[in-house]
């Protein structure tokens, strides 16, 4: 069945075609076997005509059937009815509850254009205040959900970005600075390290003088230096134009981040050295980190991205901050994630007894800590690594069903919990005597996270201050 819109072009067409010919409506009626005021209604787009009513038309007023039904206006005013038709159906204009213009011969093509400035105007700003806590986290399900079902796999990227690799001349080994320079030159861009980075910004890239911004390259470990960059080159590179949803923006992210951990950790050099550390079932993050100079979450993502479609494992990968909340996550192993109503899975809380977790109260912290966890959906093993950032501790952690651990060194580890999480007896609610002892006799002053009443960022790309980035830009244009 045709959308309205498709039918008020095709009537729009028709009405066109009929004018060209200086037919009335019932004298174009009468010429196909149908009443004018049949004609009108699909003229109006409110009726779909039958093919073989469309030939009738076609051959009366000279013309093709294909010609009636392309989807382009047939001419300025037309396209202005359409836009404006479009617009008044809209969501954004819908749940305003204010009443539809109704579009007639006598008004002006200027008094069109003024009506859909205001809906232009409507749909910018709806755009702008789209990315809430809650759109965010639609947005974000719905993008996990997608990369789980082709898992966590994207062959166009990884060609694109072994071909970069090959023309900068990258031939083994870890990616060095050099490479990633040569890289952007043969982009025409430089990269220039700067101390004034907009706070709001891992990076700025000035497209009129060809300059990418970094941050100093004396910040510690350097590894993220090569990736920002990489980064920065990947818009370019994959043709992003600036985002018009908060979807669009993740999606975004999540190409630019996937092309630089291409161009970290090569497919064709990865998949080799994880397939043959399966032969000696011998698979561990932290070897896969240290073979391509990368961080341990670098490495243990990069590994969703490859072990399921070259060596047919499926896998889990949690980042956790020290409160035990989910940061950062991608499983097609059924290993069963906290969620929300709607499917959310990131802030959720993870469970007491997952590895995750029981990381941060070992002792030594220099290894991975393995374990196996019995849950609902079955025993999972998994390696855990802590580390530390600015805003606090976290862990990383990689882990497969319980018939893959054979793979991975560390399998051979006792520890081994028992999780019934979701049910909230399992670590969520005090035992009983404890909760009976305590009720009513406790007043905790809870800590409030401020960042909780404030909803994300407005513009094209949430979370970026548009003055701090232009004034740097000027700052940087003239030196």
């Amino acid at each position: 069945m045709s959308t309205s819109i498709e039918l008020a072009t095709l009537g729009h067409r028709i009405r066109h075609h009929r004018l060209l010919k200086n037919f009335t409506l019932e004298e174009l009626g009468a010429r196909v076997g149908i009443a004018g005021s049949q004609l009108s209604l699909i003229e109006n787009g409110k009726r779909e005509p039958k093919l073989s009513l469309l030939q009738a038309i076609a051959e009366a007023t000279e013309t093709e059937v294909s010609d009636l039904l392309s989807t382009e206006p047939p001419n300025r005013r037309a396209a202005l009815e359409i836009e404006l038709e479009r617009a008044q159906s809209s969501p954004v204009f819908l749940q305003l509850g204010v009443p539809s213009l109704r579009i007639t011969k006598g008004m002006s093509d200027e008094m069109l254009e003024s009506v859909l400035g205001l809906h232009r105007e409507l749909q910018r700003r709806e755009r702008e205040a789209i990315a809430t806590p809650e759109e965010a986290r639609r947005a974000n399900t719905e993008l996990r959900l997608r990369m789980t079902a082709q898992n966590n796999y994207i062959a166009d990227i990884e060609k694109l970005a072994e071909k970069q690799l090959k023309l900068a001349g990258h031939v083994s080994g870890a990616l060095t600075h050099r490479t990633v320079s040569i890289m952007a030159e043969r982009l025409g861009f430089e990269l220039i390290y700067v101390a004034d980075l907009p706070s709001s910004t891992r990076s700025v890239t000035d497209l009129e003088h060809g300059r990418i911004y970094l941050p100093p390259a004396s910040i510690p470990g350097g590894h993220g230096l090569r990736s920002m960059a990489l980064q920065a080159m990947a818009h370019r590179l994959l043709g992003h134009t600036p985002p018009t949803s908060y979807a669009d923006f993740l999606q975004q992210r999540l190409e630019i981040n996937y092309f630089a951990a291409c161009c970290l950790m090569p497919e064709t050099a990865a998949v080799k050295f994880l397939q043959q550390a399966k032969k000696d079932r011998n698979l561990a993050v932290e070897d896969f980190r240290d073979a391509f100079g990368v961080t341990h979450e670098s490495a243990g993502m990069r590994m969703t991205n490859l072990m399921t479609e070259h060596l047919g494992m499926h896998l889990h990968f949690l980042r956790v901050d020290s409160t035990g909340a989910i940061t950062r996550v991608y499983a097609n192993d059924d290993f069963p994630l906290p969620m929300d109503v709607t499917g959310s899975v990131e802030g959720q809380l993870v469970c007491r007894h997952f590895s995750a977790r029981h990381a941060f109260s070992q002792q030594n912290r220099t290894t991975e800590y393995h374990q196996y966890t019995d849950t609902p959906a079955g025993t999972f093993w998994s390696s855990t690594q802590t580390g530390s950032a600015r805003h606090g501790e976290f862990s990383i952690t990689v882990g497969v069903p319980f018939d893959d651990s054979r793979w991975w060194r560390g399998r051979e580890t006792s520890h081994r919990a028992t999780s019934t999480c979701p049910d909230e007896a399992c670590c969520r609610r005090p035992p009983a005597d404890v909760s009976a002892r305590w009720q009513g006799k406790a007043w905790p002053s809870a800590r409030v996270h401020t960042h909780m009443f404030s909803p994300l960022p407005r513009g094209a790309f949430p979370g970026v201050d548009d003055n701090e980035v232009f004034a740097f830009l000027d700052r940087h244009a003239a030196q």
